[in-house]
């Protein structure tokens, strides 16, 4: 195949045209500190507020309620440990599902090894959250409730305003990793009557090394780094301003064109499923009959091995992966399809493929030429060896 063919959004996406037009001003010009008073510094500054209120209302969410962070890494973080250790001795609880982003699971569990309590939720065979499960492990010293949107790995969808209305009966906070909803779904932060969101710039078209936390105004947060006052006092150093106007333009034309990309997503996630089931009968989709995101596939070839199978895809120009981008060298199985109870040997068969914006169906239909022949060959050298 002479094209490349990407199938690996969820890991990171390229940077639209327009990102890269929209950074080029700052970049070359307006190199100012927006914390100047001077010209430069208040050009930057305008750019900065600008983004930011870009970023707001794509959430439905109020300028002061952004706080840009170095990624979703950063807001994650800044989430579970700014608004945990701003709790009293009484609320030192935290809760968590079995199939977050590595970002929530670690900083959960650095949370519990400094003597904060930590419950992780299980899911059932979909990956789905049962809310009545959330409301029985909710405590009089529960502070916090962290799941995630869209699984990462394998596209389910949380049914998050009944996750959020279970937590805010009870008076407990609630945080979501957003990163692979806000450029495929509908995110109304008021909507869904949540407390905090974590996204990414290079999930969605943006660039690398930039991020927001949205945080609920009026909710109590430490901050993690100390030094100037910029975001409001909660998150110190110099704005990188050609990142954030890159965020605030990406995250405005994912928003923009969302209801017609989820529709195309859809359809194209939809067509490979139907005609992988026909080329390949054994494959298996996991997630089985629940909400998934339109544009993450997470498939398993019984009997072939992931690892050579994700070579050989790359050795023909197509690029996949076997799950988060951010595990790929860990020699452990999936945590979160050993979640869904998914057994060992399945998971060394899986393959994610995600779609996005340069995704089309006559790229799927390439695909699917040489993919049953790549898959017969892997299970092939699995039983000879």
């Amino acid at each position: 195949m002479s094209e490349m063919i990407y199938l690996d959004y969820c890991a990171t996406t390229p940077l639209h045209p327009a990102v890269v037009e929209a950074m080029m001003g700052p970049l070359e010009n307006t190199f100012g500190n927006a914390s100047s008073l001077h010209q430069e510094g208040r050009a930057a500054a305008e750019l900065l507020a600008s983004a930011r209120r870009r970023v707001a209302e794509s959430l439905g969410a109020a300028g002061d309620e952004i706080i840009f962070t170095s990624g979703a890494t950063e807001a994650n973080n800044l989430a579970l440990f700014g608004i945990m250790r701003a709790q009293p001795p009484a609320r030192r609880h935290l809760i968590v599902s079995a199939i977050e982003h590595h970002a929530v699971l670690h900083a959960a569990e650095q949370l519990q090894a400094e003597g904060y309590a930590l419950t992780v939720l299980p899911v059932d065979q979909a990956g789905l959250i049962n809310p009545e499960e959330l409301r029985r492990a909710i405590r009089p010293e529960t502070a916090l409730v962290s799941i995630m949107m869209v699984n990462n790995e394998m596209g389910v969808i949380q049914p998050i305003a009944e996750l959020a209305a279970v937590v805010r009966e009870q008076g407990v906070l609630f945080h979501t990793d957003a990163v692979q909803a806000v450029g495929t779904m509908p995110v109304n932060v008021d909507a869904l009557e949540i407390d905090a969101l974590s996204l990414s710039g290079h999930k969605i078209y943006g660039p690398k090394g930039i991020g927001a936390l949205y945080l609920r105004k009026g909710t109590t947060l430490n901050p993690m780094l100390f030094g100037g006052p910029q975001e409001n006092q909660l998150r110190a150093g110099t704005e990188n301003i050609p990142g954030i106007v890159g965020l605030g333009t990406a995250l405005h034309l994912v928003s923009a064109n969302k209801k017609n990309e989820i529709k195309r997503l859809g359809a194209l996630r939809s067509m490979f499923i139907r005609k992988v089931q026909v080329s390949i009968p054994d494959v298996i989709i996991h997630g089985g009959e629940a909400s998934q995101a339109a544009h993450i596939l997470s498939i398993a070839f019984p009997d072939a091995d992931a690892e050579m199978l994700l070579f050989r895809l790359d050795h023909a120009g197509i690029s996949a992966s076997m799950g988060s981008a951010c595990n790929a060298e860990a020699i452990e199985p999936s945590h979160v399809l050993l979640a869904l109870g998914i057994p060992p040997a399945l998971i060394g068969a899986t393959l994610r493929f995600s779609f996005g914006a340069g995704t089309t169906e006559e790229q799927l239909d390439r695909v699917l030429e040489i993919l049953p022949q790549l898959v017969k060959q892997s299970k092939d050298s699995t039983r000879d060896g």
